[in-house]
Parts: structure tokens; sequence; C-alpha cells
């Protein structure tokens, strides 16, 4: 037993001298330090001579200077070593080990600073990039790019990736785009610095997210790139049809590249250029096969923000923008009054206890009578079921195509199973939303118009009529308190808006709808700018529509106070019959009074129907502010013109 104590003991004690010393520097630069070291490489014929040797002070000088032979080569267990000892160094490896730290700057250990230096994000981004897929013969890895031993700071001129050094050291591989970027504005602009900085390699692909030129994420990268020098021609792309629907991955919408050339870019004044005034036709054909002289007056990058260059798109555009204000600053302020009135009018109950009482308004109690009056017929209430049905599928799927980049809209496209099938639903919904809207208003006049007795400005005329500038005026002497509430009839000043708003948003933007789905159509007749004022109607007219819609449409009939939280009106197609004396009062004494009242009246709704009602009515309002929420995320992001 004591031997075995002695022995354990032993070797306790000579086990790290039994442990080979880590090899200094000096000893591997005795052989890789000697210029022209190397071995004979592989493959048939004359033996080339491989070079293993390397400059001590230019590695001295590296990022990598401070690093010790075997920090990086960690499987050699010998000097000399044999071919075989020697793996390939796995830069990414280490690099991840930095996360949330920074090599120290004094000496070869030690770990500071609590953020990921800028190494950890390249290697990430990398890691995620086309050319970490060493399963492709010949892809870069991370010495291809930046050598194994000369690793310089991307600032410093000796480094391969300097941005003036990136086109010819990317060139190595990419050899036929490199022939055609030097022959390119950019490439030209290098080889004079004089005239002003200009892009390189990296500039467009970035250094380390790198991606399949094929696919969407690599358009987005570079779009997003060439923004960084052509901010006010990106922001007029991404406006336009071409930008939105190639931001989601439509094969079929024009690129950068597919204008101006993925590497030989032309400055607009050469004639070489595919956009160049001799050849721009030829170009708008390899997308447009139709296309005609009125059909390239089109904009690629037109925008409401540049009056000197596109004066029709600014005035056009700012006369729209001051139209959406000056509507909603107009309902919006009275909704505001509105709530604000009928707050003042509701009882005050004072809740008290043995130290305090507070005044808390009573909330109204909806009338009951045991009887409803029919307001709508089943026809119409179907009819409401596929207008907003269709709307609330437009705005989701619209408002995505007009703020394409926010995080939202991409999810949007992809959950919907791309831009395809994007735009075959938000085509389906325009035909469903037009068609309920132009089918009303057949239906409608053909009734009206086999009625010998109707009144076009009576009662019961959606036109609008004298009364309805009264009962404004008295509304708002009421939201002021200065006079009673006006006494409507059976549709008010605001319900008229709102049915006539349809309409004319309905005719801006099935019209301007129309013209983009026929563009290559429409292109033969019209000139090509007809396309940048139907985009920007399109969308600032359904902007508008959100706005008014899921704000001001949604207070009137479900967010006062009168009505909150829900009217189940367009449900069960009927009110209380208290509920029309007290909303509608001049049309009960006007059918009370002619007779007509009784054949309006019906048994008021199933329980079974009214939580149905309900709950179809709770989950609609949902979605309509779901989008609203969106939308204003977009206009936040990405403003309005």
């Amino acid at each position: 037993m004591k031997y075995q104590t002695l022995l354990s003991l032993l070797v306790l004690l000579f086990a790290p001298l039994a442990q080979a010393a880590p090899f200094e520097d000096a000893e591997c630069l005795d052989c890789h330090g000697v210029e022209g070291f190397g071995v004979p490489s592989e493959g048939e014929g004359f033996p080339r001579l491989r070079r293993l040797d390397l400059d001590a002070d230019a590695l001295s000088e590296s990022v990598h200077g401070k690093l010790a032979c075997t920090d990086c080569h960690t499987d050699i267990e010998e000097v000399p070593h044999r071919k075989g000892d020697l793996g390939t160094v796995d830069c990414v490896e280490c690099h991840e080990r930095l996360t949330g730290e920074a090599w120290s700057p004094g000496g070869r250990s030690g770990w500071l600073a609590p953020e990921p230096p800028r190494i950890v994000l390249y290697t990430e981004h990398y890691q995620d990039s086309i050319h970490a897929d060493q399963s492709v013969p010949g892809n870069a890895s991370c010495a291809t790019c930046h050598t194994a031993h000369y690793v310089y700071p991307s600032e410093d001129p000796r480094a391969l990736t300097y941005r003036l050094n990136s086109p010819e050291m990317c060139g190595e591989c990419h050899q036929e785009a490199y022939r055609a970027y030097r022959n390119s504005i950019h490439g030209a602009s290098i080889r004079t610095p004089w005239k002003g900085e200009s892009a390189t390699c990296s500039d467009c692909h970035s250094s380390h997210s790198v991606t399949d030129l094929k696919k969407t994420a690599a358009h987005r990268l570079v779009t997003r790139n060439c923004g960084d020098c052509h901010l006010k021609e990106v922001e007029g792309y991404m406006s336009s049809t071409h930008g939105q629907l190639a931001w989601h991955g439509n094969p079929d919408a024009a690129r950068c590249k597919d204008c101006h050339r993925a590497h030989d870019t032309r400055s607009l004044d050469d004639p070489a250029a595919l956009v160049a005034k001799d050849n721009k036709l030829q170009t708008c054909r390899e997308c447009h096969e139709e296309a005609n002289e009125q059909f390239i007056q089109y904009h690629p990058h037109g925008t409401t923000k540049d009056f000197a260059k596109y004066p029709v798109l600014w005035l056009f555009g700012k006369g729209m923008a001051v139209l959406i204000i000056a509507v909603l600053l107009f309902f919006y302020t009275h909704s505001l009054l509105w709530f604000r009135r009928e707050k003042q009018l509701r009882p005050v109950k004072w809740v008290k206890s043995d130290y305090w009482s507070v005044p808390v308004r009573e909330k109204r109690k909806k009338p009951h009578s045991g009887v409803h009056f029919r307001r709508f017929h089943w026809a119409w209430r179907l009819n409401h079921w596929a207008l907003a049905l269709s709307v609330m599928t437009l705005v989701f799927t619209g408002m995505t195509v007009m703020y394409p980049d926010t995080d939202w809209a991409t999810s949007v496209v992809e959950l919907v199973g791309g831009p395809t099938a994007f735009g075959l639903v938000h085509r389906t919904a325009g035909v469903i939303f037009l068609t309920a809207i132009f089918g009303h208003a057949i239906v409608v006049l053909a009734r009206v118009l086999r009625d010998p007795e109707f009144q076009w400005f009576g009662p019961d005329s959606l036109l609008p009529r004298k009364k309805d500038w009264e009962d404004m005026k008295g509304q708002f002497r009421w939201f002021f308190g200065k006079g009673e509430q006006p006494r409507f009839d059976r549709w008010t000043y605001w319900e008229k808006f709102d049915y006539w708003a349809v309409y004319w948003g309905a005719f801006v933007i099935g019209l301007s709808g129309v013209l983009l789905w026929f563009s290559d159509e429409v292109g033969q007749v019209l000139p090509g700018w007809i396309f940048n004022i139907a985009t920007i109607a399109h969308g600032l007219e359904a902007f508008l529509a959100v706005l008014t819609l899921f704000v001001v449409h949604f207070f009137n009939n479900h967010f006062r106070p009168s009505k909150f939280p829900l009217d189940t009106v367009m449900f069960t197609g009927s009110w209380d019959l208290e509920e029309l004396k007290e909303e509608r009062p001049e049309a009960y004494e006007r059918l009370k009074a002619s007779g007509e009242l009784e054949k309006h009246l019906v048994p008021p709704p199933s329980r079974r129907a009214n939580i149905v009602s309900h709950i179809l009515g709770f989950t609609l309002l949902g979605i309509g502010l779901i989008l609203l929420i969106l939308v204003i995320n977009g206009f936040i992001e990405r403003g309005l013109v």
C-alpha cells in the first residue's frame, strides 16, 4: 500500500515534466523563416515548389502578430514535423470563442471588454454566406481573402481586403466579373481616384455576408448597398412597382442589374449603357416585349421627393398628401370631440370609502324593448361581408407591397406563399372588392329607377342634401354644448361620407390598380409616366382608406361611448326599437306616422345569433386594428410621400 502511495506522489510530481513544453516561434522559424523554404507540390510533371516560408516581421505587424504559431497550428506535436501532422487551421472556431469578449492587446492570453469585437460579427456573417460552403470546390476560405499569415485590418492598404485592393483580390476567383468591372464606371473610377470615390466589390456585395446571387437575400443586400451612394435613386426604385415586387422575390420584376448590368455598369451618357437613350427601348423589351416609345416614358426611379427631376410626380404626391392630411384632421377632430361630449353627458356616480371619494361616469346601458327594427336586409349584410373581407385582404397584401422593406412585410409574403401567390391573392381580393362596390350600385340604381315615387333627395336617399349640412353644423354645436343634438333621419351625414368615400376610393384604387395590372397593354396607348402616377395614387389612397376605415368608421359605429364595444347591426341586421328612437328619432316618427313602422319590426336575434355576432365582430375589429398598427409602423419607417 505504501509503495502505491509513493508511486502516485511521483506521478503527480513529474507528470508536468513529462508533457511537451510549448514550442517557441523561433523553433518554427528555423525552417519557415528561411526565404525560399518549401516542399515539392503534388501533381504530374516537373515538381514545383510549394513555398512554406514567411516573413516574420510582416507577421508580427499583422493582427495575429501577438499569437504564437501553435495558437493556430494546435495539432503540431513535434518539431520538425511531417506533412501529415499539420491540419487545416480552423479560423472560425477560434473567432467564435471571442463572443462577448475581445482579444487582449497586451499579450497572448487574457480576455477583455464585454461586447463582441467586429471579428465575431464578421465570422457569424461569413458562416451564413455562400463562401462558407466548403463542399463547393475552390470556394473561398478565410485565408483566400485575408491570406494565412499577413492579416491586416481592412483599413490598412497592405490588406488584400482593403477596399481599393478588393476588386483584384475577388477577381482571382471571379475573373469574368472582374474583367467586366474594370470596364465599368465603377472600375474606371478606381483607376482615377481624383474623380472621387467609387464602388468596389465589398461595397456592393459586403465583405462577409455574400449570398447566392440568384436568391432574394442577395438582391436586398445589393439594393441596400447601392443606396449608400445612390440614395435618391434607390428611394425612387423602392417606391416603384419594380422595387416593391423585386424586394419580395418576384422573379419577373426588374432589379438594378437588369437595367444597369451587374458589373459592367456604365454612366447614363455612355452610348454603351443599357439605359442610354438609344438602348432604353431594347432594355425594356427584355421584360416588356411589346414596349414602344410611349411605354419607355416610365420613370424607374421616379419619386415624389425631387421636384427638379420629377415635377409632375412631386406635385401629384404633395397634392395627395394635402388631401390625406385635411381629411384625417377633420374627421379625427370630429371623433375626438364626439368622444369628449358623450363622456361628459354620462351621469356621475361617486365611489366613496372612509377616506376618499372618486367621481366615476357610469357606463350607458343599451335599451332593450324586446322588439327589433330591421335595418339591413340579408343581401346588404352579405355585400358588407364581401366588402369588409376583401378590403382587409387588400390592406394586408397592398400595404405589404407599399412598405416592402419592413420586417413584418417580408414575413407576410413568406406566410402567404411567395410573391406569385401573394399577387394572386391581392388581385382576387381586388376583383371581389370592385364587384361588391359596383354590383351594389347597379342593384340600388335599378331599384330606384323602377320606383317612380322615389325622392332623390328625400330621407331614404343616400345623396347629400341640405339637411346633412345643417345636421353637421348642429352636431358641432352640440359637441361644444351650444345646442341640442340634431334629430337624425334614416341616414346621417357621417354615414353618407362613409358611403361615398368608398366609391371615391374604389374609383381611384380600382382604376390605378387596373392600369398597373395591365401595364403592357396600357403602355401601348398611354405614356409610361402614367404608371408612376398610378403607383402613387394606388398607395396613398389605400393609406387614406386604412386610416379612415379602421379609425373613423370604427369609432362612429363601434368605439364611441354610446356604442362601445360593438354594434352588431351589420351581423344581425336589426336594432332594438328603443335604439332606433334614440339614434334616428326623425326616421322613427316618420315611419310611425305613415304606418310603415310595423312592416320593419322583427323578433330580436336569438342568444346564439348574438354570441356568433359578437365573436365575428370582435374578430374583424381585432384584425382591422392589427392592420392599422402595421400600416402606422410602415409609415413611421418609410414615410408617406
